[in-house]
């Protein structure tokens, strides 16, 4: 277990406007070039200019979508090029572990822009929050999202990259599993990401800085069982400590064949039945079924049950 470091000062990088260059990479798996093309071709519909990184495209080795070196260059190339005010990726899958000791964070320092991606892609996301303080856009990805008609939660994406204030609520899939002990409104930093990927990264150089945070949680298609499991590892390896609050994803095709469709909800009630803070689940933001939300991890944001649930996004992501 290592000691968590103190917060660094938020790196934010400028607004991004609707016709700002768009650099398109792919850190982790290969996406099909059908579902990419009509990705690129939604952004440009809404007025940015993407531009594909010159190994976007790569097919292995393995399931990669380039090598190693192939990969981390396409993902400099972006955070340097003059051109870009945006780095989106093309879809998750697997494989964006193996460049995190290759980051340059030098580089990056210098030229901080949004980095949106979930997924497979929370371990880069949070490294560069933990490290450098650059704000996590954990939100839509191309391939996997701007491919779909309704695969984009427009306006938190266009409030997140223009430093406008926002809020998530019953219509993005919010709702209430248990109100806090004391109080029905908590602030705290958001963070956290992909449930798999923060207990993967455990024992590692790259253990996520969850402690004392308002966490969220999502993943997909992992049993309710195996969510417990990760959540006591979590738990175990101390990053459980003085949470603010607890909101989880959709949680998509996360069941058991033939069980109880409440037994996800009455498991996660089960791992935190002594956490005397609130506890939301629902918020259509990571693998969603439909309208992708952006959240920007690293930010101050409050969550409220005093009517109906409410995530509040306090500061801009961004340099206002």
């Amino acid at each position: 277990m290592t000691m968590p470091a103190e917060p660094k000062p938020l790196l934010k990088p400028v607004p991004v406007t609707t016709s700002g260059g768009i650099s398109v990479i792919a850190p982790a798996a290969s996406a099909k070039l059908e579902r990419a093309e009509q990705g690129v071709k939604r952004l440009r519909a809404l007025g940015f200019l993407p531009s594909l990184g010159h190994h976007a495209f790569q097919k292995g080795p393995l399931y990669f979508a380039g090598t190693r070196a192939q990969r981390l260059e396409d993902l400099h190339h972006a955070f340097a090029d003059p051109n870009t005010s945006l780095v989106a990726c093309l879809r998750g899958g697997y494989g964006s572990n193996y460049l995190l000791d290759g980051l340059d964070l030098d580089l990056i320092r210098r030229h901080p822009k949004p980095f949106f991606a979930y997924s497979d892609l929370t371990g880069i996301q949070l490294h560069l929050l933990d490290e450098l303080g650059l704000p996590a856009f954990h939100g839509p990805m191309v391939a996997a999202d701007f491919a779909n008609e309704n695969g984009v939660h427009l306006p938190s994406f266009q409030s997140a990259l223009g430093g406008l204030p926002y809020s998530v609520g019953p219509a993005e899939g919010l709702r209430i599993m248990k109100p806090g002990k004391t109080q029905n409104t908590v602030r705290g930093v958001l963070y956290g990401g992909c449930l798999s990927i923060l207990a993967s990264l455990l024992g590692t150089p790259y253990e996520p800085q969850t402690e004392g945070k308002l966490l969220f949680l999502e993943d997909t298609g992992v049993k309710p069982y195996q969510i417990d499991r990760l959540v006591w590892q979590l738990r175990q390896a101390g990053k459980l400590k003085d949470l603010r609050g607890i909101v989880f994803g959709e949680m998509l095709d996360c069941a058991a064949p033939g069980a109880s469709p409440k037994l996800l909800e009455e498991v996660v009630l089960h791992v935190f039945e002594d956490f005397a803070g609130p506890i939301a689940i629902g918020l259509r933001s990571g693998h969603v079924s439909h309208s992708n939300v952006t959240l920007t991890f690293g930010v101050e944001a409050e969550l409220s049950f005093a009517d109906q649930p409410e995530l509040r996004l306090l500061e801009p992501a961004v340099k206002r």
